[in-house]
């Protein structure tokens, strides 16, 4: 039985045999999703993942073939089509914040929604990333939610890695001036 193609070997292979880049979406489709519930809720996150993908078939020839792993690309597409959404992410954590009942954890297994309902945190964290900057609060859950690294972040949204870290030290300072000097990184992964 052969090793799985890298994604780039997918992707170099879709150029000639389009019906290929199905892989690239049965691979990712399912992290990319879980990540947008968590941002936008359920409504719209099946629409914006199959817009990803469809952004992403579309522009595949440019994608950089030495990049064996697509995931941060995707994710940077994603981002981008998020950002198209922005006033319903931050419409959901205002809220959050108010009423402290999260629509978003119907969507997640009973485990997270009883850690998530536990914590006395979800309100000031929700008004807290209502409050950051689009770029800060992209970073911030990049890292926290889709698990990038900050390479991958920086690659996901076409920035240095300088950017990164400076963005994501202010994010998360005004996370934790917002929970009182909490750690905001447990607190947000926990979300």
């Amino acid at each position: 039985m052969s090793a799985p193609m890298q994604d780039s070997a997918v992707i170099e292979a879709s150029l000639i045999e389009p019906e290929s880049f199905a892989e690239l979406f049965e691979r990712h489709a399912a992290v990319l999703h879980r990540y947008v519930v968590r941002r936008l809720g359920p409504d719209q996150a099946e629409d914006v993942v199959a817009e990803t993908f469809t952004r992403a078939f579309e522009k595949r020839h440019k994608y950089a073939l030495d990049r064996q792993d697509a995931l941060p690309w995707l994710y940077g597409i994603t981002t981008n089509i998020i950002g198209t959404h922005r006033r319903a992410e931050i419409r959901g954590y205002r809220a959050l914040a108010r009423t402290g009942e999260d629509p978003v954890a119907v969507a997640f297994d009973e485990r997270v929604v009883a850690r998530v309902s536990a914590s006395e945190t979800r309100r000031p964290l929700a008004a807290a990333l209502a409050k950051l900057g689009k770029g800060e609060r992209d970073v911030l859950l990049l890292i926290s939610w889709g698990d990038l690294t900050y390479e991958e972040t920086a690659q996901a949204l076409n920035v240095p890695i300088g950017t990164v870290r400076s963005r994501l030290s202010r994010a998360r300072r005004k996370i934790a001036h917002a929970l009182g000097g909490s750690n905001p990184t447990n607190v947000i992964e926990e979300a």
